[in-house]
């Protein structure tokens, strides 16, 4: 499937391209198994080949969403967790969406691979690099996350110079691609015992089967 992103007119300040919405339990790095209400956008610039959402990609009129209706929407369940994911969620100007649900008392996260200037006001931003389109240097100073998707042994190198562009609060988390757990998490455990700052974040999600 190729990554094309075509996008549609529509009022930034009132709607929003979305794929799906869901209360479940945040999976992965820092904030692992805290309940969240997902607020995942549609439309990606990257186009990952071990993307496991790859029906994110593409935006569709029909997938244009109120802004208040999202909060509405997140207000149904008690969560007072936000995480705004994608597709790639910074090809949109967050700025509106962001106000809304801090205004309605929300604690907002974002998960980006960072190829574009981030919007609005987070949180929590964790950033999850790309190799098929680097992300941008400024955003890896805003980070409160690195995640790095280990696919292969190199990722580890590669990991290690990403880690050098973010700030000394910045948590370091080394995931395994799911497809590749058995052969990358013997890697990934030596390497944190030998780099102590770095933690591993797993797809807990996957394990509980839940969304």
């Amino acid at each position: 499937m190729k990554t094309v992103f075509e996008p549609i007119p529509f009022d930034a300040s009132t709607e929003i391209p979305v794929m799906e919405e869901f209360y479940t339990l945040q999976g992965e790095g820092k904030h692992t198994g805290r309940a969240a209400y997902f607020i995942r956008l549609a439309g990606c610039d990257v186009g990952c080949t071990w993307c496991d959402v790859k029906e994110s990609w593409p935006v569709e009129p029909r997938q244009l969403v109120k802004i208040n209706s999202l909060v509405k929407n997140a207000q149904k369940y008690p969560g007072r967790f936000v995480v705004i994911t994608g597709g790639e969620p910074t090809l949109y100007d967050l700025k509106p969406l962001t106000f809304a649900f801090h205004t309605a008392g929300f604690m907002l996260a974002i998960e980006t691979s960072g190829t574009n200037k981030l919007t609005g006001d987070f949180d929590w931003v964790c950033l999850s690099p790309k190799k098929f389109k680097p992300a941008l240097d400024q955003n890896y100073g805003i980070a409160d996350e690195l995640k790095v998707i280990v696919y292969n042994k190199h990722d580890l190198e590669w990991a290690t110079d990403l880690a050098t562009k973010t700030n000394s609060t910045c948590c370091l988390y080394l995931q395994p691609e799911w497809n590749k757990a058995a052969e990358v998490i013997p890697l990934i455990v030596d390497f944190v015992k030998n780099n102590p700052r770095w933690r591993i974040s797993l797809q807990t999600h996957k394990y509980l089967d839940i969304p």
